[in-house]
């Protein structure tokens, strides 16, 4: 099974994945592990990424989920999948997989992202991340006011995993 956590950056993607993945004993993936060097230059520089820019991206994400459920790896994914269209490309395995989506107040999603100093992406780009996100109804939905080991212990019991 994969187990996709999405969101806007700063929404704790990568902190409560890597719990959740670590309290089921499943490998995590990190998306923006797999963007080619000219998306993380771009995002670098302040500029949002395009479809165009993202489709390298999307196509190699595919490929690791389907590799996974291939070799009958669990993992929890954690990526943005902004973008309904993106979702589509990403669960190639509808029955297989599983979608968190992880929201809440863009005053403290923007104060994180202005915490950090490790990640390629600017604060300035979350108004472009939050523009283009097209919220799913077929995810689990979770706030993420929360401690993160409680979220991950939250999605877990709501998974049934």
């Amino acid at each position: 099974m994969i187990v996709l956590v999405m969101g806007v950056s700063g929404a704790g993607k990568t902190t409560v994945g890597q719990r959740l993945a670590r309290d089921l004993g499943w490998e995590f993936v990190d998306a923006d592990d797999l963007h080619p060097a000219a998306n993380v230059e771009k995002m670098r520089a302040g500029k949002p990424l395009d479809d165009q820019d993202r489709a390298p991206w999307l196509a190699a994400l595919a490929a690791c989920i389907r590799r996974h459920l291939d070799e009958g790896r669990d993992a929890v994914l954690a990526c943005s999948a902004l973008k309904a269209a993106y979702r589509a490309q990403l669960l190639v395995d509808p029955a297989r997989m599983r979608l968190v989506h992880l929201n809440g107040d863009p005053a403290l999603i923007a104060a994180r992202l202005a915490a950090r100093s490790d990640h390629f992406m600017p604060a300035g780009l979350l108004a472009t991340q939050l523009a283009t996100l097209e919220p799913p109804d077929d995810a689990l939905r979770v706030d993420i006011g929360g401690d993160p080991d409680e979220i991950a212990a939250h999605i877990r019991r709501a998974l049934g995993l």
